[in-house]
Order: C-alpha cells, then structure tokens, then sequence
C-alpha cells in the first residue's frame, strides 16, 4: 500500500466576507506557480466559491459538509482528493465556530478538528488595532481543540496599522501573524452580486485575475510560514474504512497509508443523460456527475444558451441550478430549444431539475419588470425577488408518486433562492413535505408533471446516493412515446 501525507489547512474567518476566498485563491495559485499540487475544498454547500477554488487549483474543488453527509464521508472524501503533496485548501464559510446551533455544531472549527487541519484565521482589520488580539485570543479559548496556524490581517491601513495589531496578537496570543493584506487589495477583484460572488464564467477580466491575486499574496503573505504548518497538520482521527493516517517520523506529518477503491461496475448498454451546463446553468457538484456515470451514465452537455435544438437522442435530463434569470432574455429567444424541451417533457422524458432548472422548466420569469417565456414544462410563473425568498439547509421527505424515489425517503439537502412561484389559483401537484426549509411554497416542494421532478432543494450525491442510480435506470426506459 502506497503511503501519502497531505499537507493541509483551514482559511477561516470571524465572519463571511472575511478575505477567505482571496486567501484561499491565493495560496492555490502560488502553489501552482511553484509546480507543487494543489487541492481545494470548501466547507459547506456552496457552489460558487468551489468553482472559484476549481478555477484557482485546475482541478474539481469538492464540498465538505458534515451536515449533508455526515463527518466520515466528509473525511473519507478529503482522503480520496487530497494531493498527496504540496498544498490542500480547505475553505471555511461563515464564521469560524458558526454551524446548525448555538453549540456550533457542523462549524468549520469541527471540521478542521475532524481532519486534523489547522486553522489560518482570516481577520478583518477596519477601525481596530489591539481589540483584534481579543477576536482571536476568544478564538483561542472558545476550543482548546482547534489548532491555528496563524492569522492572516486583512483591509490593513498601512504599515503603522500592521505592525500594532502585529505585535498586539502575536504578544498576548502567541499566534504568529503570516500574512497581511493592504485595504481594498480584493474588493474589487472578485464582483459579487445576489446570490454571492460572480461565476468564473461569467467574470469579465478573468485573464487578468490570476497574476492579479497572486501580486497581492506574494507580497504580502508568509509563504513558508503557512506551507510549514500546513505539513505540520496531525492525524486527529482522520479514519475511514479506505484510509488510515500514520504519522510521518521524518517531518511530524500525517502520511495516509491507502488501498485504491474498486472502480463501479460499468452498466450494460450506457444510457446518455443530458447535463444543462453553460453560463447561466453551473451549480453541479462534481461527485453528482461521476455517481450518474458510476451508474452507467455518459454525460451530454447540452446548452439552451448556446443549442439551436434540444438533442432527442438522450434518456434523461439534468437541469441544475445558476442564474437563469441574469440571461433570461437569451434564453427566452431560443424558442426551438424550449419548444424540444417541453415536448419532451410531454412525452415522458425523465427530467431531475433543482433550482434555476425548476425555473427553466417553468411557464415564465419574472425578473427586475419584465417577463421571459420559459419551456412550460409545467404552468406555473417564478418571480425573482430582491430578498431571499429561501436560504439555509433543507430536509423534505417524500410522500407522493414520483420518478426517482420511494414514499418516505427522506432527503438532506439545501437551498438559496431570491425566486419563489408566483400566486396561482392551482397549486402545483408536489411529491414531498418540507420537514425544514421553504420549497415551492405551502410547506412543499418537488413540483412532479409526467417524469418531471422540480425541486428548489439541492442534493448532494454523497448525501442522497439513492439519486443517480434512479435517475439513470429512468433513462433506461424509452423516455418518449
């Protein structure tokens, strides 16, 4: 058995919109600079700030999120993608110890317990000098349990300002300060918009970006100092049934002795699922698309932005999240593509939508006083609000006929709209009971027309592996008459 360490650390903040994800990108791209490897994962479901991270390492940044999936998997998931050397990213959401309650629970702090990471604290330094010491000195000591790294200052004034919160932390917290980041170097590096930060699809000087951050931390981070504690990072029960840490007795570091799994069975006879993938349509997690392939499932990209018909050659569709409503106006053009998409759906096509796929599916969008033709798949309208109209992680359980699931699965899964369907005198025929979160409205969600499931919940396929093997023996079948 091959024996691997994983150098590995945190980037958390006190809050959101700390300078984690400039952190984070940061040290991914000095680390590719450097010809090291590089790996990144975000806490947490969101998808935007993963695809950041993808874009920052080359490579598919995966979600940990010990709420959906439970801290083994979690651990199990970082084990199988971590690089084995160089430098593994994990990015924190929301404050460090901000988790499911009062007690934390699912925080970034018990992940990096759970991983045997340390913490790289990201602080914001606006308006204060010494009162930072006791931010972090109170991070300290809320949980002995999590190691830090050290801090990295951000929206720093001026050398002054650096060198006063500098010495104030690293004299009354014994945490050495690696990194410290002038005002405004990242504000306007990464636009952010509704739903958080702009797609990297859909960022407008993305050429630009990478030499732009990385002037930015090469100048003001400690490099070494990070990297040193990143392979300083210890075993802190880093076990899965697949991977098993040992420690390193020439560096102190982990090393991760482990059997490669036994790839799936390939399936008789692959069935083509089509993906909705293009610039208004980017919320998949990477582990969704290889479970529908580890099914038996070859992937079809297809694109109502750039297609001038909809393929009649696949046994099912994918419809993820994004930003529909952004590009509504091109989409409601393509009228050949809709036109396909909801004969489709007429005849029976299995079709899993979530989201901004649920929106694609509909009637119309309302967005900012205009109207957009959708595919009609079914005849309710959306309005896209400017609050959140659902926000936060999501439990539903099924209770009506369906394509994909038995009565009573009960599924974990999230959601983060600014839409909700608009008033209508019939209400949509649903499959499931929200047990936590908004859905479609009225305490229900997963909006079922012929072999079409619509949800405003998210799944995981670590999460809910129920999904891809249903979804792909749905496509077995004709899918149209």
């Amino acid at each position: 058995m091959a024996a691997l360490s994983f150098p590995r650390i945190v980037v958390a903040g006190l809050s959101g919109d700390s300078g984690k994800t400039v952190v984070s990108l940061g040290l991914l791209l000095m680390a590719r600079e450097k010809g090291l490897e590089a790996a990144a994962f975000k806490k947490g479901p969101d998808y935007i700030d993963a695809a950041w991270l993808r874009w920052a390492s080359g490579s598919a940044a995966r979600n940990l999120d010990s709420y959906l999936m439970g801290f083994e998997v979690v651990k199990e998931s970082f084990s199988r993608h971590a690089a084995s050397s160089g430098m593994n990213v994990i990015e924190g959401n929301r404050g460090l110890y901000d988790g499911f309650d009062a007690k934390g629970t699912h925080s970034t702090a018990e992940l990096a317990k759970a991983l045997g990471a340390p913490v790289l604290l990201v602080l914001n330094a606006t308006k204060v000098t010494r009162t930072a010491a006791a931010m972090v000195l109170g991070c300290q000591r809320l949980d002995p349990g999590v190691r830090f790294a050290g801090v990295v200052l951000n929206q720093v004034s001026g050398k002054r300002h650096e060198r006063v919160i500098r010495q104030a932390i690293e004299e009354s917290c014994g945490l050495k300060v690696l990194g410290a980041l002038p005002r405004g170097s990242g504000d306007m590096l990464l636009p952010g918009r509704h739903l958080g930060l702009v797609t990297p699809e859909e960022h407008p000087r993305l050429q630009d970006l990478s030499s732009s951050i990385m002037a930015i931390c090469r100048e003001n981070l400690d490099w070494d100092g990070i990297t040193n504690a990143a392979s300083g990072a210890h075993d802190s029960a880093l076990h899965t049934s697949i991977f098993i840490l040992q420690p390193c007795r020439a560096s102190g570091a982990p090393r991760l002795e482990s059997s490669p799994a036994a790839p799936a069975a390939p399936r008789a006879g692959k069935t083509r699922i089509g993906v909705v993938r293009d610039q208004a349509f980017t919320f998949y997690y990477p582990e969704n698309l290889e479970a529908l392939e580890a099914a038996g499932a070859e992937i079809v990209p297809v694109s109502p932005l750039r297609d001038g018909r909809f393929p009649d050659d696949i046994g099912a569709l994918y419809a993820g999240g994004g930003f529909p409503e952004t590009h509504a106006h091109q989409l409601s053009v393509n009228r050949e593509w809709f036109e396909g998409l909801r004969l489709a759906c007429d005849s029976g096509l299995p079709v899993y939508a979530e989201c901004g796929g649920l929106m694609l599916l509909s009637k119309a969008i309302h967005w900012q006083g205009n109207r957009y033709e959708m595919a009609g798949a079914f005849p309710h309208e959306i309005v896209v609000h400017e609050s959140p109209q659902g926000h936060g992680y999501a439990e539903i359980e099924v209770d009506g006929d369906n394509p994909f699931f038995a009565k009573g699965t009960k599924i974990k899964g999230h959601e983060f709209h600014y839409s909700a369907l608009a008033p209508s005198v019939t209400a949509p025929n649903t499959a499931c009971r929200v047990a936590r979160g908004t859905g479609v409205g009225g305490g229900r969600d997963a909006i079922v027309a012929n072999n079409v499931w619509a949800a405003y919940t998210h799944i995981h396929a670590l999460a809910t592996p129920e999904w891809a093997p249903a979804l792909a023996a749905a496509a077995i079948k004709p899918p149209r008459i």
